[in-house]
């Protein structure tokens, strides 16, 4: 196996913008609103080397552990989700599932644990990062249902480098102006609780999930957003489901991805990932997997990126 540069998949949204050319240099293919572009999922196609064209799902069933390290069950799928994701309008506000509710109420292996990077925000720019504490479940029901949960809701001011660690249960949403990093379990179960009373692209109203949004819902307690300088080295998150890293590379640097993979998407400059004497470069908004197996790499060039890892 050797460093493996994905394809990014687009996703146009509702609440999308054009942020992700215009400052990740992502091409866009059409004029609509785009909000979100996949980096690493089990859809993702390779790009280069011998399996180029093949999907990291592919890659997952031939060669399950040497991959991803023998933290997960390859026949899950690839453990961790990663998008960059551009809102020039509020997204819904949603939760998720955690693991076992996630097997009861969906039968899927995993609930959906995220967390966020602001790499870019307008002033202004808010989360909603929860309901107020203590906000009773039949509360927050009745709010959804007469379209007033607005009042119940906790924004947040955000601005580049803050990082939102949200647990699965925590109500959240991303408000417009924002830019950033999602790192999250791989899953893609989302009750929508609120949509500010807005259409679809289909000019119809959004699907609501009410009863099990609200079931799986924290109204105890809100996450805590954290400042950090992107310029700078540093670990952003450290959880149960993940960790991500902010590394600048001026020269060379030496990685290890002790029993794990390392998944890295650049975020200013140009970088070049090297082992066992392949190399592969990823530029601003490009991302590369390095499988487990692996075990040493060299990261040179100049530049920033974001390195999440199990």
């Amino acid at each position: 196996m050797y460093p493996l540069l994905l394809q990014s998949t687009l996703h146009v949204k509702v609440w999308g913008g054009r942020k992700l050319a215009e400052v990740l240099h992502k091409p866009l293919p059409t004029d609509e609103p785009y909000g979100e572009s996949w980096e690493l999922h089990d859809t993702s196609i390779i790009m280069n080397g011998v399996d180029a064209g093949r999907t990291l799902g592919d890659l997952l069933q031939q060669h399950g552990t040497d991959l991803i390290g023998t933290h997960y069950n390859p026949a899950d799928g690839f453990p961790l989700l990663a998008k960059l994701l551009d809102a020039s309008d509020w997204l819904s506000v949603q939760v998720h599932p955690d693991d076992a509710q996630a097997a009861l109420l969906e039968g899927q292996p995993r609930g959906k644990t995220e967390a966020w990077v602001i790499l870019a925000a307008d002033p202004g720019a808010q989360l909603v990062i929860g309901v107020q504490p203590g906000t009773s479940h039949q509360t927050m029901a009745a709010a959804i249902q007469r379209n007033t949960l607005e009042s119940h809701l906790v924004f947040a001011d955000v601005k580049a480098g803050d990082v939102l660690f949200i647990p699965a249960g925590t109500i959240h949403a991303i408000g417009p102006g924002i830019l950033l990093y999602e790192i999250q379990q791989s899953s893609d179960t989302t009750y929508r609780l609120y949509d500010w009373g807005r259409m679809g692209l289909d000019g119809k109203p959004r699907t609501l999930h009410i009863e099990k949004g609200v079931q799986v819902s924290n109204v105890q307690t809100l996450p805590h957003i954290q400042s950090f300088d992107l310029t700078q080295d540093a670990q952003l998150l450290h959880s149960p489901f993940f960790s991500t890293y902010v590394c600048q590379i001026n020269g060379e640097r030496a990685f290890k991805t002790d029993d794990t993979f390392h998944v890295m998407t650049c975020i200013d400059g140009q970088l070049t990932a090297t082992a066992h004497g392949v190399s592969v470069t990823f530029n601003i908004g490009q991302t590369v997997l390095i499988p487990m197996i692996l075990a040493d790499y060299v990261v040179s060039g100049v530049g920033r990126m974001l390195l999440s890892t199990l």
